[in-house]
């Protein structure tokens, strides 16, 4: 393992200004590191807007099994839309936007990229094979830690009223455990060895500390959001659609699928999806995280453990009962048209569609949720450009795409 601490004085660049990347931008300028906060143009002309006179307030309930908090007003040392500001210099690159938004972002990061600097994908989403694809395209050589995390360091919302969005973030909880890995994974231990100069991981690191994958597929099986988002939403649409309308006296914006939508049937399915992730991981000879049946069947689903951990029997130290409320689930989706439908079933879904069809893995519950999904849509979600191709590991032997995964060797 290398001495990653030269890491520790360095600026950090935090690319998307949405919730999750002024969540981390505040948190990180809050531990009293040096932050450049980046968005492309032209998001960057609403979500950068005012920034320097505001800063970002972050608050909120913070849960978490160790009581990590921390709170505040954040003026941030350099807000801007010209990518080479930020990460001129900067140690730790922080990818904080959509996934949709990832070739965007890649594509204008590359050439300023620096030998020496490490790029945290929150939540990968496959976006290291992504990046790295796009890398090899446009010549870029320099030595740099490319890895991504099963999830962002937070349950994070940005606070708004009507179109108003304001420059506070509320974080419900803080992970204190992540799942993570380079690509490739030869770079692990180094990456994982960084995040303890990463503010934002503070409370991981301080906490049951980061898990390490076993590739970059590993954490991309160990992002929880296509499990746990697509099969509630998809299933519990009629709650959401109704909810303030046939279910009166609530504000449509309350809706929580966690609190609202979730029941033993859509857990159920949410189960089977996650055995078919389990058949994937194993046909192709990678990891995925180990989860018990019974931990489906509770209001926060498997992502209780993420901020509460587990027991010495390995059971949820936490369980919010399915017969009983519970308000402890972030409010979401409202429509159809949120990300928990448009970027896990044309992303994450398909993607393991794809990997099935290649692997030789039936994926008929997988399959289900991305038909009806674009039932809803009037579209097919199967012709999404995320497929094998676009992150650049299409037709590839099993071995081959080992080999690609755990040492980077990629003869095309």
């Amino acid at each position: 393992m290398s001495n990653m601490e030269y890491l520790k004085e360095m600026p950090v660049a935090v690319l998307g200004g949405g919730a999750v990347g002024k969540t981390c931008a505040a948190d990180i300028k809050l531990a009293g590191r040096e932050v450049r906060l980046f968005d492309v143009m032209p998001f960057a002309e609403k979500s950068l807007k005012d920034l320097d006179k505001t800063g970002i307030l972050f608050d909120g309930i913070q849960r978490n099994k160790y009581c990590f908090e921390r709170s505040g007003r954040a003026f941030i040392d350099v807000v801007t839309s010209d990518i080479e500001k930020a990460v001129k210099g900067a140690g730790h690159i922080v990818v904080s936007c959509g996934s949709w938004g990832h070739e965007a972002m890649f594509r204008a990061l590359i050439p300023h990229l620096e030998d020496g600097q490490v790029v945290n994908v929150f939540a990968d989403n496959f976006g290291c094979l992504l990046l790295r694809r796009l890398m090899r395209e446009m010549g870029c050589t320099k030595k740099i830690i490319v890895g991504g995390w099963s999830s962002a360091p937070y349950g994070t919302r940005l606070e708004s009223i009507g179109k108003c969005v304001f420059p506070h973030v509320a974080a419900k909880y803080r992970a204190i455990t992540l799942r993570g890995a380079a690509l490739p994974m030869t770079d692990t231990d180094d990456f994982l060895e960084a995040s303890k100069h990463l503010p934002c991981m503070d409370a991981i690191t301080q906490g049951d500390g980061p898990s390490k994958g076993n590739t970059v597929l590993d954490v991309d099986f160990a992002n929880v959001n296509p499990v746990i988002h697509v099969p509630a939403t998809v299933l519990g649409v009629s709650t959401m659609e109704n909810w303030g309308v046939i279910f009166g006296g609530y504000d449509h914006n309350s809706y929580s699928m966690y609190s609202h939508g979730l029941c033993p049937s859509i857990c159920e399915v949410q189960y089977q999806f996650y055995n078919e992730e389990i058949a994937l991981a194993e046909a192709i000879g990678v990891g995925v995280p180990k989860y018990k049946k019974e931990m489906f069947f509770s209001r926060r689903s498997v992502l209780t453990q993420e901020y509460m951990g587990l027991d010495e029997n390995g059971d949820d130290n936490v369980v919010f009962p399915l017969d009983q409320p519970s308000d402890e689930g972030n409010t979401g989706p409202n429509s159809i048209h949120h990300r928990y439908m448009t970027e896990d079933v044309p992303i994450g879904c398909k993607v393991y569609h794809d990997l099935g069809v290649a692997y030789g893995v039936p994926t008929p519950i997988i399959d289900s949720m991305i038909i009806l999904a674009g039932a809803m849509h009037q579209k097919s979600f199967f012709e999404s450009r995320y497929n094998l191709a676009y992150l650049g590991i299409d037709n590839m032997p099993r071995e081959e795409l080992l080999a690609y995964l755990n040492e980077g060797v990629y003869n095309r």
